[in-house]
């Protein structure tokens, strides 16, 4: 991975209702060209810390409090969601969250709409995605509605790079899926990152999976970063079972002992 840095996150706090903390104290690092894996258990704040960032917080009533984001060496904090879009942020969202009554050619074409190409580029990029997706392609006419979970992944993936993004933020993207359509889905995710360098991160409760594509891995307990690491060495750390399992003691006080 490259020392230049895509996305710092410095101690950020966030709440919902301005009354339940979700993040305390959250800080984080994605190198260019890095995919960066964001652990932890329900309720860990995995979600919360991709949509303090993206700043889609506030569709929940949720607000950021405390610290600064930095994108691409520029602070970001409280930035447009729409405008994050067009400088090459883009979210995947959990749950996948398709139009189910448009069709898939129709859900891709939607990823566009911050970069307003000319038809004929547009046309380039679904069929770059079809090679990408090629089940989307025999299913392009069909509403997303009656997709399976699987294909619903690919036609959010795929919407989102159609907007030709530096970053993605990606939000469970193993929840509910079969075992070989998870595979599937992260080697698409590190082939466009070895061969394109696009930058990832990642929040997935499956450790292993994510860990298996991540260069680097944080874990996140109860709104705090308990770990942090390289990817093979988290896989086999101990805190890492600890934020799964309960553990909360010995994980959160090596955490503040190390602080």
């Amino acid at each position: 991975m490259s020392a230049a840095s895509i996305l710092e996150v410095d101690a950020i706090h966030a709440a919902y209702g301005g009354l339940v903390p979700a993040l305390r104290g959250v800080s984080l690092t994605v190198p260019a060209g890095g995919i960066v894996a964001l652990l932890g258990g329900n309720g860990a704040g995995k979600t919360t810390t991709l949509k303090a960032i993206s700043n889609l917080l506030r569709v929940e009533r949720g607000e950021l409090s405390a610290g600064r984001i930095v994108y691409r060496g520029e602070p970001v904090t409280g930035a447009d969601p729409w405008t994050l879009a067009a400088r090459g942020l883009v979210q995947v969202l959990e749950g996948r969250r398709c139009f189910a009554h448009l069709t898939v050619e129709d859900n891709l074409r939607l990823g566009a709409f911050v970069r307003r190409p000319a038809r004929s580029e547009l046309d380039a990029e679904l069929e770059r995605i079809y090679a990408i997706f090629p089940r989307l392609k025999e299913r392009r006419r069909a509403l997303a509605g009656h997709t399976s979970g699987g294909e619903q992944q690919m036609v959010a993936l795929g919407r989102a790079l159609i907007a030709r993004p530096s970053l993605i933020l990606l939000d469970e993207p193993s929840m509910g899926l079969a075992p070989a359509v998870v595979d599937e889905i992260f080697d698409v995710v590190a082939t466009l990152n070895r061969d394109e360098g696009l930058s990832v991160l990642l929040a997935e409760q499956n450790a292993m999976v994510a860990l298996r594509h991540a260069h680097y891995g944080y874990v996140l307990e109860s709104g705090r970063v308990v770990a942090e690491g390289d990817a093979q060495q988290l896989s086999s750390a101990d805190v890492l079972r600890d934020a799964y399992l309960g553990g909360t003691g010995r994980a959160f006080a090596e955490a503040e002992t190390a602080a």
